[in-house]
């Protein structure tokens, strides 16, 4: 066998597995929509909200490869949980995309849990219509605003910020006069070096698709420039969660990485001042 032959032969076996690869996470990835469940230990969390379960579901790209059906699917698993809370974490449809944002949150608007369900915009999101339409089904959405949540005689403090609020400055009024503990709702997972500089105990973020195409070896290329690209993570005396959404976006697929929705459960932890600074995050589930 020449060597010619031998590297056409391997070529057409890399372009077959590829074609393959492609075509299962076409046809079969981004429908294995699962429940990953995870506790969060959360500082200075009074015992009061210890075990609350927060329900997150992101990143639902409503659009020609995401149906009504898909999202029925994933808000039915929500529902089953029976989370205390649920939190939408923005990215509703795709490009703004008008003709599926009643759809969405149609859709989403069967969601309900004892202490209320809150919303986020990702980059996705228009500033008007999409919140409008998730409020007129009850959602709560928060754009960069703070709204507290009065369980077990305790306060939970809910900050949503916009996908473009960047800067701790612009977000440090936000959790000015918080009394209870602060969670930080943020698209963008890249917001843990804001929070932690703030000392915001937690956030809860989406936006990464978990990678949505993950190889072996390599990980997930498109999403190396987070801090976390998925799962749990740790910044100083701050708790990240990173959860893989459900939709897709440039390409219906996903490959190495399931879509989700998260129960997450809080966890008291009362760490010394200071005494987590400078720990790095934990890619933990990537």
């Amino acid at each position: 066998m020449t060597r010619r032959a031998v590297l056409k032969g391997l070529l057409a076996a890399g372009v077959g597995t590829a074609t393959g690869t492609g075509a299962y996470g076409y046809l079969y990835g981004r429908h294995e929509l699962g429940v990953t469940s995870a506790t969060l230990p959360v500082n200075g969390l009074p015992s009061a909200l210890s075990g609350l379960r927060i329900g997150l579901l992101t990143d639902v790209h409503r659009s020609r490869w995401m149906s009504d059906a898909d999202v029925a699917h994933a808000v039915n698993m929500l529902m089953v949980a029976r989370p205390d809370l649920i939190v939408l974490g923005g990215d509703y449809v795709t490009w703004g995309d008008r003709q599926y944002i009643g759809p969405s949150a149609e859709a989403l608007g069967h969601l309900s849990a004892p202490y209320g369900v809150f919303g986020i915009l990702g980059n996705h999101d228009d500033d008007h219509q999409m919140p409008a339409a998730l409020a007129a089904t009850g959602v709560e959405v928060l754009k960069d605003a703070r709204t507290r949540v009065a369980i077990n005689g305790e306060s939970l403090e809910l900050v949503g910020i916009r996908f473009w609020t960047k800067r701790a400055a612009d977000i440090a009024p936000l959790t000015r006069g918080a009394m209870g503990t602060t969670i930080l709702l943020a698209h963008d997972p890249r917001r843990l070096t804001e929070a932690s500089a703030l000392s915001i105990p937690l956030v809860l973020s989406g936006h990464t698709h978990g990678g949505q195409v993950v190889l072996p070896v390599v990980g997930a290329i498109a999403a190396q420039k987070f801090p976390v690209v998925a799962g749990t993570g740790r910044r100083g005396e701050t708790t990240i969660f990173v959860s893989r959404g459900i939709g897709t976006v440039y390409v219906p697929v996903r490959i190495n990485c399931p879509p989700e929705v998260a129960i997450l459960t809080l966890q008291s932890e009362n760490l010394p001042r200071n005494a987590a600074r400078g720990s790095r995050s934990n890619d933990a589930g990537v």
